[in-house]
């Protein structure tokens, strides 16, 4: 493949606008082509999957019995769900990428003349960028300036980042692990070495404990109602049931346990509230990331532009002998990176801008700050020629490079004790450093972190800081927004440590969040952890919720599952009570899926003994599943009641919470069709149609009782809701009354049957509360 050309940009100016705009145009943007799966392919895939493989084989049952119209109507069934599945996946995949596309890497480079940012799809080969802590690479470069630590192992497998310099190659997707560096574009695109393999990475999909947990849930339901199937079949060889009726009966038993409309509900569910929070201003980096915020119970939240405003200013310039104001800015700007991101550096060479020093020292090296070793560090030439050596960072890091000043150390205490954030200079040789001064910057908390970590409390999840500040300052921002605790002593981390044993923890390295994190899970904690840096991406992996703030680098975006484009908590709070939210709508729907398959699988039972005939047919039962699974999907919009404390899946009390309203159903169905056989008299075909009716009202009634955990009357359903449930009773009625693939059935049963199911809803309705309560669904 042919290398591009550079560009020939002048290095020191990048290239100018009219440049950039003729490279673009002649390399295309730099991105990589669609690779996403053909939708044809997709649309084929619906077809392979436990739900249809199941509907397929009733199709073939069918077509054997020469039951050419009910194969043809399971066949419709059969393609509808799969266009719904690929409609809803289709959409959901939409969502998710716009949300990306928010996301998209940005890189600073240099044109004409000057530093800016800029789309990183706008790179051409020839641009000059900047390469900094917590960046992705954002196009094939070369170095032409300073020396970096590089990540490359997602792209060739080497597990140990590299020292890169000037004239190393390095390509797009690498992480930058420290340091900083200038940079010559020299490919983009489809033209760069391991761009394909990168954008595989990035877009690496994960599925949600909430999405194995239910779908745990149905397989056991279909490991019942499969144990339920060999008993009917068993129990009609023996009464010697004719083959030609036995083949409907365990076709009609299996529809039954299909749940049909599951997998898309699931995605539907999810689409919505990722869209929900994406109007909140919280972009979930995938779907899941909405289910995984109902169960979170612990946040480690950063104290930088979370619990403050992130605003920078400096308050207090305090030199030492020797050294005035002007000095020891001019000083500190020298340790400061130019054209970063970083606002402390921003803020101090914006003063040093304004002090006007003559006759500095030329920067002949720059390291910039390192999380790890809490300082950065220039090298310059005075007009002597002699070389100086400078050094900004955390006073207590700095203060071990210089002579011993008990002074200096009372006044950085003092600084630290109002709030402040306290930065020492020192300047000198590579042997000898003097405490040049302090400098300290005011970062005043957030007007309204108090009352978001108060809603945090109220949702039931303790807010911890985690903080790299000294812990007087981190102690001071603590006790402003409301965390009240202990503040964790300097030090390696207790491996037993728990959320309750401090309230800040300050003074930490970057590795330190991790341990944090896992400490806390060894608890028994789900744990949120708010990252900024590159260095916080293993701590956001490792959460359960991992939360990008929305001044965070490139890295920390790619390993979080939410990424919050506003500062502050707010997001959070969103995040949460839309996670629990949509967990209760799923909940809500498993639930139902629970009650449906128990009550239609043993009803069959029921009716065979009492009648000696399948109660309904393949064709009655396929309707239910399109009145019933498919409208039922509605509940993905119902109004619901988000729980009070952090959600958890409990299967066994779900399951026998499932089983308790389907046993309730059976004996409301059993009783109206023993009512339709012993007191009216009504023939096997009428009912059957009384079977399917009494499904169907009973399904209704269900639903709107397992979609409150206390009274329905408590919240008010959507309307979506309440027009499927139109929709449903209405064709049910029509089919029941007008004898359509049916025996028609009398008004007047129809009618008392409809008031049955009222009264059945209003007496279970109170019975479910004490039960829900006992098995803590809620």
């Amino acid at each position: 493949m042919p290398a591009q050309d550079s560009g020939e940009g002048n290095l020191s100016a990048g290239l100018t606008g009219e440049e950039a705009r003729a490279l673009l145009a002649k390399y295309g943007p730099n991105a990589m082509p669609d690779t996403a799966i053909q939708p044809w392919r997709l649309a084929l895939a619906k077809f392979w999957a436990p739900v249809p493989w199941m509907l397929e084989a009733a199709i073939i049952l069918q077509a054997a019995l020469h039951e050419f119209i009910e194969a043809a109507v399971i066949a419709g069934l059969l393609v509808f769900n799969a266009a719904l599945g690929f409609f809803q996946e289709g959409r959901a995949q939409a969502t998710l990428a716009a949300l990306k596309s928010r996301l998209a890497l940005t890189a600073s480079v240099r044109r004409d003349g000057a530093w800016k940012n800029i789309p990183a799809t706008e790179l051409v080969p020839g641009d000059t960028i900047k390469l900094s802590l917590g960046g992705v690479v954002a196009a094939d470069v070369k170095l032409i300036d300073g020396s970096i630590l590089l990540d490359q192992s997602m792209l060739t497998g080497e597990s140990v980042p590299i020292e890169a310099g000037v004239g190393l190659q390095t390509y797009a997707g690498a992480l930058v692990r420290r340091g900083e560096a200038t940079a010559t574009v020299t490919a983009t695109g489809t033209h760069t070495k391991f761009g394909h393999t990168a954008e595989l990475v990035r877009t690496a999909h994960v599925e949600s404990t909430q999405q194995k947990t239910v779908v745990r849930v149905v397989r056991n339901l279909a490991i019942f109602n499969g144990v339920i199937i060999l008993m009917l079949v068993a129990y009609a060889h023996a009464r010697k049931m004719p083959v030609g009726e036995i083949i409907p009966m365990v076709l009609t038993a299996i529809l039954a346990s299909i749940p049909v409309a599951l997998p898309a509900t699931f995605t539907l569910a999810a689409a919505i509230g990722a869209k929900a929070l994406a109007r909140l201003g919280v972009l979930p980096t995938r779907l899941s990331a909405v289910d995984e915020a109902a169960t979170l119970d612990v946040l480690c939240s950063d104290k930088t532009g979370t619990l403050t405003l992130n605003e920078l200013a400096l308050t207090t310039i305090h030199p030492e002998t020797g050294f005035d104001e002007a000095h020891l800015l001019a000083m500190a700007a020298l340790a400061s990176s130019d054209g970063g991101q970083d606002p402390v550096d921003t803020a101090i060479r914006a003063a040093a801008a304004k002090s006007g020093i003559a006759d500095l020292p030329k920067l002949s090296k720059f390291v910039p700050f390192d999380p790890s070793k809490k300082m950065s560090e220039a090298t310059a030439v005075d007009s002597m020629g002699g070389t100086v050596r400078v050094v900004k960072g955390a006073f207590a890091v700095v203060i071990k490079l210089t002579e011993t000043m008990p002074t200096a150390a009372a006044t950085a205490q003092q600084l630290e004790e109002k709030g402040f954030r306290v930065l020492a200079v020192a300047v000198g040789t590579a042997t000898t450093m003097r405490l040049a001064g302090l400098i300290a910057l005011s970062d005043p908390p957030r007007t309204d972190a108090a009352e978001l970590i108060k809603d945090l409390k109220t949702l039931g999840v303790r807010t911890v800081m985690v903080t790299g500040d000294a812990p007087a300052t981190a102690a001071i921002i603590a006790k402003a927004v409301g965390l009240d605790g202990a503040i964790c002593p300097p030090g390696p981390i207790p491996e037993s440590v728990h959320p309750e044993d401090f309230a800040v923890f300050a003074g930490v390295l970057p590795e330190d969040k991790y341990h944090i994190v896992q400490a806390f899970q060894k608890g028994g904690h789900t744990v949120g952890m708010c990252g900024d840096g590159a260095n916080d991406a293993p701590a956001l992996r490792q959460a359960q919720m991992g939360i990008a703030v929305s001044t965070a680098t490139d890295v920390a975006k790619s390993a979080a599952g939410i990424v919050l484009t506003k500062p502050g908590l707010e997001g959070v709070v969103a995040a949460v009570k839309e996670g629990r939210v949509t967990f209760q709508r799923i909940l809500t729907y498993t639930l139902n899926s629970v009650t449906k398959k128990i009550v239609q699988v043993l009803f069959l039972a029921a009716g065979l003994i009492m009648t000696g005939h399948a109660i309904l047919t393949p064709m009655l039962m396929v309707i239910i599943m399109i009145t019933g699974d498919f409208l039922g999907m509605s509940l993905t919009t119902d109004n619901v009641r988000p729980s009070p404390k952090p959600n958890a899946w409990r299967v066994g009390n779900l399951t026998l919470a499932g089983a308790f309203m389907g046993l309730s159903e059976l004996g409301f169905c059993i009783a109206v069709l023993a009512v339709g056989k012993f007191r009216l008299g009504l023939g096997i075909e009428t009912l059957r149609t009384l079977a399917f009716v009494v499904i169907v009202f009973g399904n209704q009634a269900t639903t709107y009782t397992n979609r409150t955990r206390q009274s329905l009357w408590s919240t008010r359903p959507s309307l979506w809701l309440v027009l499927s449930s139109v929709v449903d009773l209405s064709i049910a009625s029509t089919l029941g009354i007008c004898g359509i693939a049916m025996v028609p059935l009398p008004l007047l049963v129809m009618s008392g049957t409809l008031a049955a199911a009222v009264v059945f809803a209003l007496i279970v309705d109170i019975v479910k509360i004490p039960i829900f309560n006992r098995l803590k669904i809620s």
